[in-house]
């Protein structure tokens, strides 16, 4: 019986040796731990401080009612942090070690319903139902990105940790907390309802040019044209300043409707 216990273990050592799997792997379940620089499909993995995590939240503006995804969510804890306060929150993540380890962190820290995760790659995944989207890329991706984002719903807010979008410029940006060494900035935008062309309005008309959120065009109003300035859309808030009064409105679709100086009423239609 003795010989036979022997010849049974040495079987077994036999055949984890043949998966890749040590002896002490075998007795021992080591859970699985991500270290700092790792590489990924797109990027090396470095995990967002925990202050600045909450200050992209804070930055945001995020509310029960909204729906975060994390693009490349890693080992979670923006997603995580984001369930704490209330949301629904969502991370897609590459790496199945780091979705299986996000899991487990958001059970732990008992928000597992409202902190979800799925393993995918973030250009191939839809998340457009997203009310905020933030992330932790490259410049380079995050233009790649850009398209899809710019043709979200009008509001959503995008928050990035330190890196840019190129040449569309943030609506604001912070700085992390003064002991912070690296990786210490955040920037957001604020998706803007896309407004460029000609807006019939009772006497006259509005024309725009749009570069992301920020427009130029001209006011004509009975016959008399001025160059609009201070001009740009927050999600889908539009202002713009002409012939010394104030403009402030709401664009949906192809109608806008607002006060001028924060009395008279004004309406545009767009033309087809």
């Amino acid at each position: 019986m003795r010989q036979f216990q022997i010849l049974a273990a040495a079987c077994a050592l036999t055949l984890l040796s043949a998966q890749g799997i040590s002896a002490q792997q075998a007795t021992t379940a080591t859970p699985y731990a991500p270290t700092v620089g790792q590489p990924g499909k797109d990027v090396v993995w470095v995990p967002t401080q925990a202050a600045l995590v909450e200050q992209m939240l804070d930055m945001a503006e995020v509310t029960p009612q909204d729906y975060l995804v994390d693009l490349g969510s890693g080992d979670g804890r923006t997603v995580i942090a984001a369930a704490k306060r209330g949301l629904r929150a969502h991370g897609i993540e590459f790496n199945p070690d780091l979705v299986e380890l996000s899991r487990r962190n958001a059970a732990a820290e008992g928000v597992g319903e409202r902190a979800t995760f799925a393993q995918g790659d973030i250009f191939q995944s839809d998340f457009s139902r997203a009310t905020v989207v933030t992330m932790f890329l490259l410049q380079s991706l995050n233009e790649r990105l850009r398209p899809i984002l710019l043709d979200m719903e009008p509001g959503t807010r995008v928050v990035s940790n330190t890196f840019t979008m190129g040449n569309w410029e943030p609506d604001q940006q912070i700085s992390g907390e003064p002991n912070c060494t690296s990786f210490c900035r955040a920037y957001k935008w604020i998706i803007p309802a896309k407004v460029e062309g000609r807006w019939r309005m009772a006497g006259g008309e509005l024309r725009l040019t749009q570069s992301y959120q920020m427009l130029t065009g001209t006011l004509t109003l009975n016959g008399r044209a001025t160059e609009i300035s201070d001009a740009r859309m927050q999600g889908r808030q539009i202002s713009f300043s002409a012939d010394g009064r104030r403009y402030v409105g709401e664009a949906r679709g192809d109608r806008m409707t607002g006060q001028v100086d924060g009395a008279e009423a004004w309406t545009a239609q767009r033309e087809s």
